[in-house]
């Protein structure tokens, strides 16, 4: 099938890069993650951490606020509206906040939300399209508050979305609970992949298999990375632990490709994807769920 055959999926016309405005601007007295200024992100170091009380304190905030944008941000998502204009939404409200939108010049994004629409399964960047009547697009929003980020992603229906995309959307919600259902100290991740891969399956979709969940805490990527499919991989769940669980469903086949901004990947047929995104903690009896408003 040709990645433009997006009609197939219930998509009429292929996502295309439009006009990006300029990077905006965050105050100075914001305390930014070390990547702010250059770009830089360096060596993810391969070492699991424990965090303490204080950390998880700190990432309770970070992670509440990243929710709470993140509710904002798909409250805007109507017909007519650009993605650029709720970007400056979402970055206006963490800098409020007293926070810096940890996307920003993170390897050199230029936005500070991740906005991917229809087709695009993930990483696309806010610019100057129009929302239309019938897409489902998928908001990833984190914030670095007080040392920490918080992470995040939600799908929603613009408009009068047809059935065959409000079936993928509670889909992907629901294969993201079930991930997060097998979270147990003392458990394994391999049952995380499972039990996202059982969920996928049971509606005939793919769950894509480039991109994971990942630790989170004072470094925005870091191990574990959460695999959502069938996997063999082995790491025991210990409390203390904090990580994201962040499935990704497709129509049609799990492939992508990136576009030419280095950033956007999308799927290879055209057929539509939906993501949904929790930061977990395990807990010395099970999880806590970081991503939640009071």
């Amino acid at each position: 099938m040709n990645r433009y055959s997006a009609a197939q999926f219930g998509s009429s016309f292929p996502v295309v890069p439009h006009e990006l405005s300029p990077t905006r601007i965050v105050p100075s007295h914001i305390i930014p993650p070390p990547y702010a200024s250059t770009g830089y992100v360096g060596d993810v170091p391969m070492v699991l951490t424990l965090h303490d009380e204080d950390t998880i304190s700190r990432m309770r905030a970070s992670c509440r606020l990243a929710r709470e944008v993140l509710d904002l941000a798909c409250s805007h998502a109507k017909p007519g509206v650009t993605t650029d204009e709720i970007d400056e939404i979402v970055h206006e409200a963490i800098i409020a906040a007293g926070a810096y939108p940890s996307p920003l010049n993170y390897s050199g994004f230029p936005k500070s939300l991740c906005s991917s629409i229809n087709e695009v399964i993930c990483h696309g960047i806010p610019d100057s399209r129009p929302l239309q009547d019938g897409d489902i697009v998928s908001f990833d929003v984190s914030c670095f508050l007080d040392g920490v980020h918080g992470d995040n992603c939600g799908t929603v229906a613009v408009g009068e979305v047809d059935e065959a995309g409000v079936r993928l959307v509670k889909a992907a919600e629901e294969g993201l609970m079930a991930g997060i259902n097998a979270v147990e100290p003392e458990g394994c991740l391999t049952s995380v992949g499972a039990a996202i891969h059982d969920v996928a399956d049971s509606y005939g979709y793919s769950s894509v298999r480039k991109y994971c969940g990942h630790g989170v805490g004072e470094q925005f990527h870091t191990p574990p990375f959460v695999k959502h499919f069938r996997n063999s991989d082995r790491c025991r769940l210990m409390p203390g632990m904090i990580f994201t669980i962040e499935p990704m469903f497709v129509e049609g086949n799990q492939a992508s490709i990136t576009w030419e901004d280095n950033w956007t990947a999308a799927t290879v047929d055209g057929g539509r994807a939906a993501q949904f995104e929790h930061t977990i903690l395990v807990t010395d009896d099970g999880f806590e769920i970081l991503t939640v408003n009071d």
